[in-house]
């Protein structure tokens, strides 16, 4: 049995008509052309005085609203117009408004206004937050946990001895440290921060290992002999000299 074809239903187009750059003559020459053509349909307009575009505006009578304006306040001041027929008025005014805040014409007094949520403050936040982590990266730091509203579980004394055991390094490196090693010709480092943690990548791992099989694609790494630091004297010294 032959399967149904999936018909897609098609959205229809908020704007139904539009008119781009026509000479405001069209009024006078042609008067009895342009109104049956835009008669009763409302939609946006713009204005303009030769390509530098001069007003922007809303009418719920195309025709009668851009014929005016070539007698009141506006006259002389444009050349051509374009208008856009709106299928519906529900947003006309909002899409108005974008224009306006975009275009900013010389003839509009009035500005767009929006009644949306205004995002800035949100992203405010966002960017001091991310410039704190990474002020707090650049010092070797690590930020404080965010405080969570459940109830907190006890730790048992053998779940600290494992979180204990997955951070080999507490203590080695008080004043942080840079770790070298070199994979398939390449060369890579990474950081060692005053809690014992490691940085690779923008990524913090617990043990030398980890972040050895960062670097190798997440194959296991013996980190302790991935991984080398300087010494005092400059050398290159592995860690696993460490365990000795």
């Amino acid at each position: 049995m032959a399967k149904k074809k999936k018909t897609t239903r098609k959205t229809k187009s908020i704007i139904t008509g539009h008119l781009e750059k026509i000479s405001a003559k069209v009024f006078v020459d042609f008067s009895k052309v342009i109104t049956d053509m835009i008669k009763g349909h409302q939609g946006i307009y713009a204005l303009y005085k030769m390509d530098r575009l001069y007003y922007v505006g809303l009418a719920s009578n195309l025709k009668n609203r851009i014929k005016h304006h070539l007698k009141d306040r506006h006259k002389g001041q444009w050349t051509h117009f374009s208008l856009y027929i709106v299928r519906k008025t529900d947003h006309i005014k909002e899409i108005e408004s974008v224009i306006l805040r975009i275009s900013y014409p010389k003839g509009n007094a009035v500005k767009g206004k929006l009644t949306s949520k205004d995002l800035r403050p949100l992203l405010k936040n966002k960017l001091k937050a991310e410039w704190q982590k990474q002020y707090m990266d650049l010092l070797g730091k690590t930020p404080p946990p965010k405080k969570k509203t459940t109830a907190k579980k006890k730790t048992t004394t053998k779940k600290k001895q494992s979180t204990k055991n997955n951070r080999p390094l507490k203590g080695i490196f008080p004043t942080g440290k840079v770790f070298y090693a070199t994979y398939k010709g390449k060369d890579y480092k990474a950081w060692v921060f005053g809690n014992d943690r490691i940085k690779y990548n923008g990524q913090i791992y617990d043990a030398p290992s980890a972040a050895g099989a960062a670097v190798r694609g997440g194959k296991s790494t013996n980190g302790w002999s991935f991984w080398k630091y300087k010494d005092k004297n400059g050398n290159l010294i592995k860690l696993a000299e460490l365990r000795k």
